[in-house]
């Protein structure tokens, strides 16, 4: 019986080591022909690609999903979910999230009575600087001293 054991073992052994040899002589791989050569005019481009934001949160296939969904309404703008506990453990707890709360009411309260700008507003684009006659003048002289400059974009329309 053990001799029988030993000449398994001594088998399986040796199919191990030609496989393990036959996987380092890996074949030779193939030269791969480049592409054509374009003329000097054609130019091949890409497609359009778009990059796609990643779900924020992971796909949990147990998790209930509500069947009816709501468009937004004149009650969305006011309405916030609650805070998760683990948002409230972050901010310090309820009692800090309500000062907090408090005091920004209390300065949208005071910006409102003092008639002050809002915390947050919209950008403004300036104008773009305007050159007086005697500035582009001078800009042209200064351009055929230095051999010329390409031509001025004309003004746009108001």
């Amino acid at each position: 019986m053990a001799l029988r054991g030993h000449q398994g073992a001594a088998l399986l052994a040796g199919l191990l080591l030609g496989a393990a040899a036959q996987a380092q002589q890996a074949a030779a791989p193939e030269p791969v022909e480049p592409p054509p050569a374009t003329a000097q005019g054609e130019v091949t481009t890409l497609g359009e690609v778009r990059a796609l934001k990643p779900d924020d949160e992971p796909l949990d296939l147990y998790r209930f999903k509500n069947p009816v969904q709501v468009q937004p309404n004149r009650f969305s703008r006011t309405w916030s979910e609650p805070p998760s506990p683990e948002q409230v453990s972050m901010s310090g707890g309820y009692l800090m999230m309500g000062i907090n709360q408090g005091l920004a009411k209390a300065a949208q309260g005071v910006s409102k009575l003092t008639g002050g700008p809002a915390q947050i507003q919209s950008a403004t684009a300036r104008p773009p600087p305007e050159l007086t006659e005697e500035e582009q003048r001078r800009a042209m002289e200064v351009c055929a001293q230095q051999g010329g400059c390409p031509t001025p974009l004309p003004p746009l329309p108001e």
